[in-house]
């Protein structure tokens, strides 16, 4: 990515798959996803909303564990709270469909070609290098 900030959906979906390369944090992702959005639902449901907290306590908190700990990055809620919201989902439902893995393979392949590097379609969910926005190694 460039210095310049993201002024879309459109182009920071790229950069969020990419900050969600490892297959761990997107499992981690989708449980804290899942679990939020079942507290949400309950919330609604029972009338208590004091349980709307409680699902963001419990999505958010699996969703910075796995930056911090799996990929080794900081949140892009941090810097794109609404779009990282909307991103999760979208993430939620490719896996549930089963084309998150491809969706990643796609974006983590068309950052190295926009880097000049060769290795089209040989992208390693395991690879230790993943991609950081504005070259901050992580720090937004």
């Amino acid at each position: 990515m460039s210095d310049k900030p993201i002024q879309n959906f459109e182009e920071f979906w790229p950069f969020y798959v990419r900050e969600h390369s490892k297959k761990a944090t997107r499992i981690f992702h989708f449980i804290g996803t899942t679990a939020g959005g079942a507290a949400g639902i309950a919330a609604i449901a029972l009338k208590r909303p004091a349980l709307i907290p409680l699902g963001l306590a419990v999505g958010y908190g699996a969703a910075w564990f796995s930056h911090f700990f799996i990929e080794n990055n900081r949140p892009a809620s941090f810097r794109y709270p609404l779009w990282s919201f909307q991103a999760d989902w979208v993430m939620w439902a490719k896996m549930l469909a089963g084309t998150m893995d491809a969706e990643v393979e796609r974006a983590m392949n068309a950052e190295h070609a926009s880097n000049g590097q060769n290795g089209a379609g040989k992208y390693d969910d395991h690879a230790t290098s993943h991609t950081t926005y504005a070259g901050t190694n992580g720090v937004n």
